[in-house]
């Protein structure tokens, strides 16, 4: 690289400094194998919030829309997505790549539980290993034909994040939040994270927002009123969907039936996530 001149507008150099030129393109390249139109990250500021049953339901929504759908787990050290799917086969390879499993419904899925020996060994790996193997997720996996791809995050802006958003050719990302007052502080976090790495912001979703008694079908707050609307209208997001507290999904999770889960409080988000993705 010749000499900074520090002119930003002449200069026509890859510059990684953000002091002169363009910055340099940190996207990984997809297997040579693999076709993957539009990929959607799921994150959360904190954990427990629900986002990888947001990320498994939305993969199953837009699956019965006749999209061929898949979710990569970036999750490493708490994955739950093959868990969620009933998922008891492990991940098989070639010397082309690695091929993810199929669900009951035919979405694709990778995770680091599919090629444990175990799914209960702990993964204790330090951040660099972690960021590697999700971006290898994208890079060795063979996604074949895949309309949405679904990056279920770890919670936080670390390292895997951090990654993610580099490394992946993000179409937007949709962020879980809860109704508690603290997640106001945590969803602005992950808010900047995403303006800072240009990454597009497809709307907030509120899960456990409400629990709806199913004898009389009034409505309780049990973590308070919700702030969405202030949070949203702060940070100009679109309110994608408010999901209840129900009992069902998390027994469907248990058991490993996501997909016969039938959630229409989401259809919503559904709708407006195609439409700013097409």
């Amino acid at each position: 690289m010749s000499e900074c001149t520090q002119n930003c507008d002449s200069c026509k150099e890859s510059c990684s400094s953000g002091k002169g030129g363009k910055p340099q393109d940190m996207t990984a390249p997809l297997h040579q194998h693999s076709k993957v139109k539009k990929v959607i990250g799921v994150v959360s500021g904190k954990g427990g919030v629900g986002k990888s049953l947001i990320t498994s339901t939305l993969a199953v929504m837009f699956n019965r829309k006749g999209y061929h759908t898949a979710v990569l787990d970036a999750d490493i050290t708490g994955p739950s997505i093959p868990k969620a799917f009933g998922i008891t086969e492990k991940a098989t390879g070639s010397d082309e790549g690695i091929y993810p499993v199929k669900t009951a419904s035919g979405i694709d899925i990778m995770s680091v539980n599919l090629l444990l020996e175990n799914e209960t060994d702990p993964v204790i790996w330090r951040g660099p290993i972690l960021a590697g193997t999700v971006k290898q997720f994208w890079t060795d996996v063979i996604w074949e034909d895949v309309d949405y791809l679904f990056v279920d995050m770890p919670p936080g802006t670390g390292d895997v994040v951090l990654t993610v958003f580099q490394s992946l050719p993000l179409d937007g990302i949709v962020i879980v939040t809860s109704p508690q007052e603290l997640v106001s502080m945590i969803v602005a976090k992950a808010v900047k994270m995403a303006k800072m790495m240009s990454v597009p912001i497809l709307g907030i979703v509120e899960n456990m927002s409400f629990f709806e008694c199913p004898d009389c079908g009034k409505r309780y707050y049990p973590f308070g009123e919700s702030k969405l609307e202030e949070t949203a209208k702060e940070y100009d997001l679109d309110i994608l969907a408010r999901l209840p507290i129900d009992p069902r999904n998390a027994q469907a999770c248990d058991e490993g039936k996501i997909e016969s889960v039938i959630n229409d409080h989401i259809n919503t988000a559904v709708e407006v996530i195609e439409n700013k993705t097409k």
